[in-house]
């Protein structure tokens, strides 16, 4: 799947980041998901289809994005940590942001599984 990002994708994205700070994680209203999809949708300006499936993993798969090593991963795309298996977005060279239990968390891409090229 093709979608281009938006020309000020960086300051969106910067924008849903200072938002979402101090946000908590709460499982029906902000979790690694609807922040993933925040992420892309700040990103891009739309929404990716996708199916609600058995993993994490499975689901973001199903947006149809290409996936690519973790290493690769620049700020804006999504990945997936592995323990706990939750979402989360690119932020920097290294770093990645989750939802936690009482707003983001940072750490870095060597401990992600897998990365979604956010075009």
């Amino acid at each position: 799947m093709v979608i281009a990002r938006r020309p000020d994708w960086a300051a969106r994205l910067a924008a849903l980041l200072a938002a979402a700070e101090t946000r908590p994680f709460d499982a029906h209203r902000w979790n690694c998901g609807r922040f993933a999809l925040a992420a892309v949708m700040a990103t891009t300006g739309r929404r990716p289809g996708w199916r609600s499936l058995t993993s994490l993993e499975a689901t973001a798969d199903s947006a149809g994005f290409p996936r690519i090593p973790p290493t690769f991963a620049r700020a804006g795309d999504v990945v997936l940590a592995g323990d706990p298996p939750r979402l989360g977005v690119v932020v920097d060279g290294g770093r990645a942001a989750f939802v936690g239990p009482r707003g983001l968390i940072r750490i870095s891409l060597t401990d992600c599984t897998t990365a979604w090229r956010i075009d």
